[in-house]
Order: C-alpha cells, then structure tokens, then sequence
C-alpha cells in the first residue's frame, strides 16, 4: 500500500520515493504525475483525471493538499467528485498527508491529491 513516508515543504515522499512535483496517491496503484503547477492554474481536467485514474475502484474521498495554507478550489473544477458522489476534503499539505495515512490505514477508498508548486 502506498504510505506517506516523509514530507517537506516542497516535496513528498512515498514509499521512501521522493517526489518534488504534484501527483496522485492511490493506495493500490502505481504514484501518478499530477499535471498541476499552481493552484492558480486548476481546472475541471485535473480533477477529472482522479475519476478516470480510479477506474473501477470507486473513490470514496478526496484528499486535496494545497500547500503551506488551505486554499478551496471553485467548486466549478471540483464539481466532477461531486457528480460521482465523491468528497473532497482540502488541507494544507502537511494535514493531508496524515489524514491521507490514517483514512488508509482504515482501507478507505481515499486519494491524496497532492500540489507542489512550481513557481
């Protein structure tokens, strides 16, 4: 299962593989690059690609990292969770990476949406 196992202010480490870009965790899947550079720059695309990634494992919440402070999308990018009846829960990038462990720890079907920005 991937685990959060370090994290820093701009990168993450799974599995004790570090990643200094944004990406997608699933627990059972390989780590997915997150094409996202700023919060800025989010669309309905980068969410969408979290549904069609999750493929036939249905997706209970996601957990999206915003970095150093909680920022909240529009709800117009994130509104493909809520047409597939999927939570989102935004923190800050340190937060999301606890609860991400913890709620997979529990085997919920979680995904920890990570954004690392490049400036």
């Amino acid at each position: 299962m991937n685990t959060v196992t370090g994290y820093g202010a701009n990168y993450v480490e799974v599995n004790r593989q570090r990643y200094d870009y944004s990406i997608l965790i699933f627990p059972h899947q390989p780590v997915v690059p997150w094409p996202v550079f700023s919060f800025d720059t989010l669309m309905p695309e980068n969410f969408d690609m979290l549904v069609a990634f999750a493929g036939e494992s249905k997706i209970e919440v996601v957990i999206f990292g915003t970095g150093a402070r909680q920022r909240f999308a529009h709800p117009r990018i994130t509104n493909v969770l809520t047409r597939q009846c999927i939570g989102i829960e935004t923190m800050s990038f340190q937060a999301a990476c606890r609860t991400y462990n913890i709620l997979m720890s529990e085997r919920r079907k979680v995904v920890l949406a990570i954004l690392i920005e490049k400036i």
